[in-house]
């Protein structure tokens, strides 16, 4: 195989020139006929028993080109890439020059490249200092959080329905005097004021007495979900059954006890205090990183191809499949549902996959100048992290080469981010 590799016209980009054996070709067109030898139907033979040259006659040897071709090709490209060290950033755009039995196969392949960064000021730059603290305040908030997590219910029957209470109720739905599906339910439970009914119909439960029946008037969003009901005006027949308050704990060393491994409520309240210090801190690190990267990367000229923006959006979409899986959706249903195609969803992700890979070329460039390593130690920590994460044998995960390279860069690619706000001015 011989491979010529230029630059096109067109900046971070090249063009790789493919010469490719006949023999190659050829041999890779037999392991096509031998996989798809069983669809040839040839009279006087039995389905996949006739020769590869009595198929190639019936039906002519340009039948195998197009498989020979995925065959054979994509191991060859990925080797010309690596032995060249083109840093591919795109799907190539093949163009076959001549492909044909007993003559070389020709083909150009243009693919996008990483660009080049021209870093600016990264070091001494000027950010806002960003400090959280802890108040009283929001101690006692996540103190009546606590209470609200372990309130109990209890029933009331001397008033009307207030805000904040539970509901048990009855309901059918209809719009224009014609029941729907999914509108009708029995001793159904619903807080007041939780929004999780369509808007204005909660408010209209407020002030119903038990036993009382009324008709609540309402009327569909215009985005909702089912498009039998978007935009439409609808009547609820609601009954009420039963109304419940919240009645929450009092705040006290027994209550402490109650919801957490303390003996008073002293200790519940330092313990909090703890863990808000550690989220505010934490909080502080990325707000300071994240303005720090900003800036650098304002600082910063690449010119970034296409190409790499689509593959970046690619793997978002593919990540947001996976996420629907967990919810038992595909991106077909989940589409459908939005009432949107996958374009919008690609174009809703263009701006953030251009800012990571801006972000992550960055960094690179920064860990590159500033010559940062990975030492073993560093390295072997992060794997364990990880197999602890995910249950895993440090063992299995050191056997990775593709993993431990690319968890190499990401230590790299943190040691920048510390070098820049190590460096930065807090005003």
């Amino acid at each position: 195989m011989n491979v010529k590799v230029e630059n096109t016209e067109n900046k971070n980009e090249v063009k790789l020139t493919f010469n490719i054996e006949a023999e190659k070709f050829e041999e890779a067109m037999k392991k096509v006929y031998a996989k798809t030898a069983k669809y040839f139907n040839i009279p006087g033979f039995r389905k996949g028993k006739a020769p590869m040259q009595l198929v190639e006659r019936q039906y002519g040897s340009a039948i195998f080109y197009e498989d020979a071709f995925n065959e054979l090709v994509p191991d060859l490209y990925d080797e010309a890439i690596r032995e060249n060290k083109v840093e591919a950033v795109s799907r190539p755009n093949i163009d076959i020059v001549q492909m044909e039995k007993g003559k070389e196969l020709i083909f150009t392949a243009t693919v996008e490249t990483k660009p080049e960064v021209e870093l600016g000021k990264y070091k001494g730059i000027e950010i806002k200092k960003v400090e959280y603290t802890t108040s009283d305040k929001d101690v006692e908030h996540e103190l009546g959080h606590m209470a609200e997590r372990n309130a109990r219910l209890v029933t009331v029957e001397d008033r009307p329905v207030e805000k904040g209470d539970t509901t048990v109720i009855d309901f059918e739905g209809s719009i224009d005097g014609v029941a729907f599906e999914g509108g009708k339910a029995e001793n159904h439970e619903l807080e007041i004021g939780s929004n999780t009914f369509i808007p204005g119909f909660e408010d209209q439960i407020i002030g119903m007495k038990i036993d009382e029946e009324k008709d609540v008037k309402v009327k569909f969003p215009d985005d909702y979900f089912s498009k039998d009901l978007a935009g439409k005006d609808a009547v609820f027949k609601v009954k009420l059954h039963e109304i419940r308050k919240k009645e929450l704990p009092k705040m006290d060393d027994e209550f402490a006890k109650d919801v957490s491994e303390f003996d008073t409520l002293d200790e519940l309240k330092n313990s909090i205090k703890e863990k808000l210090d550690v989220e505010n801190e934490r909080r502080a690190k990325n707000e300071t990183e994240d303005e720090a990267i900003k800036v650098v990367c304002e600082n910063a000229k690449i010119d970034i191809p296409n190409g790499m923006i689509e593959t970046e959006i690619d793997n978002m979409v593919k990540d947001l499949e996976n996420r629907l899986s967990y919810q038992g959706l595909n991106l077909t249903q989940y589409l459908q549902i939005m009432g949107r195609k996958e374009e919008d969803i690609r174009n809703d992700y263009k701006e953030q996959a251009e800012r990571n890979i801006r972000v992550s070329l960055v960094l690179e460039a920064i860990a590159k100048e500033e010559k940062i390593e990975v030492t073993p130690d560093e390295l072997n920590d992060k794997l364990k992290e990880m197999a602890e994460q995910y249950r895993m044998e440090v063992e299995k995960l050191s056997e990775n080469e593709q993993l431990k390279e690319y968890v190499t860069e990401s230590i790299k690619r943190e040691k920048a981010i510390e070098l820049i706000v190590r460096e930065a001015k807090k005003k």
